[in-house]
């Protein structure tokens, strides 16, 4: 007889923002910032991640009183200075680990991607068991996107020391060194964007206008 697993429960979970990128694409700055209807992408995506979480933190550098109106911690990348998404993530397990003892696990969300799945964390929780360490990342249309992702924060150590050490900081190379599933997301009914669709250029902040325009018109 397989024994049963126990489930991950989502007051177990810290939800980690991840808008401490450069924005090179979009001509710098903070894009999570931007405005897409009356409203910056960080507010849309925190009513969206706060309700799937009690907790939020987010993930930025620089002077973190420019998100002072949020009323959240700002954590900065632990290791380097814009070292890319696993810096966050560890920000985020960092956080964690420090301030909610309660906590074991870490779900990451990018700061340019508003219409990420309402089920998201729930789904990812599913995916899991809550007393291993087994990351959970998210995909569509086939294709993984590794910085929606479910991480242990019995990891934190393994990701500080692979970060700290100069070991790639691709969210992959990192991923593999331990076990992993995928959750596979359908496209955004409400939208019928991809669900994961990001604001990396004007021409993709110009998509989330008018779809945000289109919703509510």
């Amino acid at each position: 007889m397989t024994a049963k697993r126990d489930a991950l429960t989502i007051d177990k979970v810290l939800g980690c923002v991840l808008a401490g990128g450069q924005s090179r694409r979009m001509g710098g700055g903070d894009k999570s910032l931007l405005d897409i209807g009356g409203k910056s992408m960080l507010d849309v995506i925190l009513a969206r991640l706060s309700r799937q979480v009690p907790d939020i933190v987010l993930n930025a550098n620089g002077d973190p009183a420019r998100f002072a109106q949020f009323g959240l911690p700002v954590v900065p990348d632990p290791v380097g200075e814009f070292a890319g998404p696993l810096a966050g993530v560890l920000a985020g397990l960092t956080h964690a680990d420090t301030c909610h003892p309660t906590v074991s696990h870490v779900v990451s969300v990018a700061g340019d991607t508003p219409f990420f799945p309402t089920d998201l964390v729930e789904r990812l929780c599913a995916s899991v068991p809550a007393d291993v360490p087994v990351i959970a990342l998210a995909s569509s249309s086939s294709k993984l996107h590794p910085v929606f992702g479910l991480w242990p924060v019995r990891l934190k150590d393994d990701l500080h020391r692979w970060l700290e050490t100069g070991q790639s900081g691709k969210v992959l190379a990192f991923v593999d060194r331990h076990d992993s599933v995928e959750v596979s997301f359908d496209r955004d009914p409400a939208t019928g964007l991809d669900p994961f669709f990001n604001a990396n250029k004007p021409d993709d902040l110009a998509t989330v206008r008018n779809t945000l325009s289109a919703r509510f018109t």
